[in-house]
């Protein structure tokens, strides 16, 4: 299994699939804010840049999947975006589930002085909702839960991918 997992990572084709998930989880994002109208809060907002972290990982694997440091840098980048996106969507699951006054998110997104993404792209990265409204389910499930499935998936499988580069890849069927 991890001689499989360190072929596949060696090629574009993993990596260009992983940054088109991604990519089209993004777009999910986009879909639910400007077509279905709902406002996304300051965690949501974290957990999309959690997203583009995940995509760009993708992207960063894709250039030289063959060359080692690239491809760890591509897995690092992977596990600390799938890390950081199961973080940001258990802490928001947990302000939806026990609401609390006393525990609440920000009212504005917080990015770096350098790095002004709400100012830069304020349709994709504005927050406008409240992080302890639930505004949309699917099969009993709010949209926070179903990002820790996401990030949990994408944290597992950056795990095992990291773990085979240990391994030998196996040879060209």
């Amino acid at each position: 299994m991890f001689r499989f997992f360190n072929y596949c990572s060696q090629g574009r084709g993993a990596w260009l699939l992983m940054a088109f998930i991604a990519f089209m989880l993004e777009c999910a994002a986009l879909y639910f804010q400007h077509i279905m109208k709902l406002q996304p809060c300051v965690m949501c907002i974290y957990e999309r840049v959690a997203l583009f972290g995940i995509m760009i990982a993708g992207l960063v694997g894709a250039i030289a999947p063959r060359n080692v440091i690239l491809r760890w840098v591509a897995i690092i980048i992977w596990i600390y975006a799938a890390w950081r996106g199961l973080e940001l969507a258990w802490e928001h699951t947990m302000l939806q589930l026990y609401p609390s006054p006393f525990a609440s998110c920000d009212f504005f997104v917080n990015f770096p002085e350098w790095l002004p993404l709400n100012e830069w792209a304020p349709a994709v990265f504005e927050a406008t909702g409240d992080c302890a409204v639930k505004q949309w389910d699917f099969l009993g499930l709010d949209m926070p839960q179903w990002l820790i499935g996401v990030y949990a998936v994408y944290l597992l499988v950056a795990i095992v991918v990291a773990i085979s580069q240990f391994f030998p890849a196996r040879s060209k069927i």
